[in-house]
């Protein structure tokens, strides 16, 4: 589509109305100017007629409008509403009335007690006056008319259509087509839109206003614009009536990803919500698309290694976008339960700032899920205890008592073997050889494939923990046993670590026979 859509903002009008403590002029100024520097095209600025306070509300916002955006106010299709519209609107450099009036059978039956004949000339009357009214204070100001329950017109779509065009005819440039109460499916409403733009001028901009009742406002109002409509009314965060209106982050997105070139900053989107949120006192559910707190988060094993595989691609393997591109700062969130698996470990570890090896992680993943099992989703808190105590702790036959330096080149190791206490001294160039000397003559010699130290982070592992030692052990099939040890001392890290080896080893050894 080359067409540019056209961002219609309804948060200070319909999303305002719906809260429990509507905005006073200072919080609604404030929003506004987010809406400015959003980069909306046009805002609905309020229902003058309703109240002084709104009057001026409107007023203020049309005086520090910039020149290139449209300032729309709400008129009901009456003479009183719309020169009070006009009046509050008149100075800025591109003031709309919009007015409005519901067309469906059963409202204008049940509702406004009018036949359909009465309900056309009311709204063609409407809107000559609303245009011959606005050019008098402005050669700039257009009218915009909205047939109410748009979306419970399909049994008289023909005579919508038909008092339509009589409406353009008599000066309307905007024909707004609202799902006012979404009660049926995406593509019924979407063909009726159709229907009026393909009946209508195409000089006449079509406009969508859905509610999400069914929870089906965005998919309504992105196809609305691939079948016609240009102008998409929306709010920040879906506030609105009831289950809140179309959410202009979630089409802006959805467009974006279309290819659509989307003139939002789509960047202030994350902050822009949590500040909307902030301030309607109205809280993002964990669950929202884009901007809820879990709307990143992955707890599934599968779905946690495709998005570790692909997390620093633009494309990720489970997200619609990049998190950076709406200005979110956080990162996927690996979270761990019963249902993950290595990659959560080997991740949450080492985020943390811990050295890990995926052969850790998932040789600790059983005792990770066993403990998820019993509480849920596991804070990263206890996942690093089990961390240590497994890691660094290995249980096994194999148990160190003590090691010490006796002389230059000499040491003395004493340990348990089962129940079996050993007691050896060996001579080695260093702790490591020492030590494996010693469990050579013990009757358990260990073939050492490599070797390494680190000094440690004292704040990451806490006072007293600053010497590494990771030892590999070839076990009896070949394949690499990696160990880890930590002490104060250097030389009782390495011992420790090749007594975590062993245990290891055995464990593997009996448990592949």
């Amino acid at each position: 589509m080359t067409r540019q859509p056209f961002f219609y903002d309804i948060t200070l009008r319909d999303g305002n109305q719906s809260l429990k403590k509507p905005w006073n002029l200072k919080e609604k100024e404030f929003i506004f100017n987010k809406l400015v520097n959003f980069g909306v095209q046009a805002v609905e600025a309020g229902f003058p007629a309703a109240s002084e306070m709104d009057f001026e509300a409107v007023q203020r916002l049309a005086q520090i409008a910039p020149d290139n955006l449209v300032i729309s106010a709400l008129a009901r299709a009456v003479e009183h509403d719309i020169t009070k519209a006009i009046e509050a609107i008149q100075h800025c450099s591109k003031p709309r009335v919009h007015t409005f009036i519901a067309m469906s059978p059963f409202n204008m039956k049940y509702v406004l007690n009018k036949d359909p004949q009465e309900v056309k000339k009311t709204a063609i009357e409407a809107v000559k006056f609303a245009r011959k009214e606005l050019l008098k204070v402005n050669k700039n100001g257009e009218v915009q008319f909205s047939i109410e329950h748009f979306g419970d017109c399909m049994e008289n779509l023909p005579f919508v259509i038909d008092t339509l065009k009589e409406i353009v005819q008599a000066g309307a440039t905007v024909i707004n087509l609202p799902n006012t109460v979404e009660r049926t499916r995406v593509k019924t409403f979407v063909d009726m839109v159709a229907q009026v733009y393909e009946a209508l001028p195409k000089d006449i901009m079509i406009a969508v206003h859905c509610h999400n009742d069914l929870g089906m406002a965005t998919a309504a109002t992105v196809e609305s614009y691939f079948a016609g409509a240009t102008q998409l009314e929306c709010c920040l965060n879906g506030l609105g009536e009831r289950a809140g209106n179309t959410n202009m982050y979630e089409v802006a997105v959805a467009l974006h990803n279309s290819g659509v070139d989307v003139p939002l900053n789509l960047g202030e989107i994350y902050e822009l919500a949590l500040t909307v949120a902030d301030m309607s006192k109205t809280e993002i559910p964990e669950k929202a698309p884009l901007i809820g707190p879990e709307a990143l988060a992955h707890r599934s094993g599968i779905h946690q290694d495709g998005a570790v595989k692909t997390k620093d691609m633009e494309k990720g393997a489970y997200r619609p976008i990049h998190p950076t591109l709406i200005g979110r700062k956080d990162d996927e969130k690996i979270g761990f339960t019963s249902q993950s698996g290595k990659t959560a470990i080997f991740e949450i570890i080492s985020d943390a700032g811990y050295p890990i090896t995926m052969q850790e992680a998932i040789r600790i993943t059983p005792v990770v899920k066993e403990a998820a099992e019993k509480v849920g989703e596991l804070p990263t808190r206890n996942i690093i205890d089990i961390y240590f105590n497994e890691v660094f702790n290995v249980k096994g036959d194999f148990r160190l008592v003590s090691f010490e330096k006796l002389a230059e080149k000499l040491f003395n190791l004493k340990f348990f073997h089962k129940t079996e206490f050993f007691d050896m001294n060996a001579q080695g160039n260093g702790p490591v050889d020492a030590c494996l000397s010693a469990l050579k003559q013990a009757g358990y010699p260990q073939k050492l494939v490599d070797y390494e130290q680190y000094a440690l982070d004292s704040e990451i592992f806490g006072s007293g923990a600053t010497a590494m030692t990771v030892i590999h052990f070839e076990d009896l099939e070949g394949r690499t046993i990696i160990a880890r040890g930590k002490d104060e001392s250097t030389s009782k890290a390495n011992v420790k670590a090749i007594f975590n080896g062993l245990n290891l080893m055995n464990h593997n050894n009996l448990t592949n026979k």
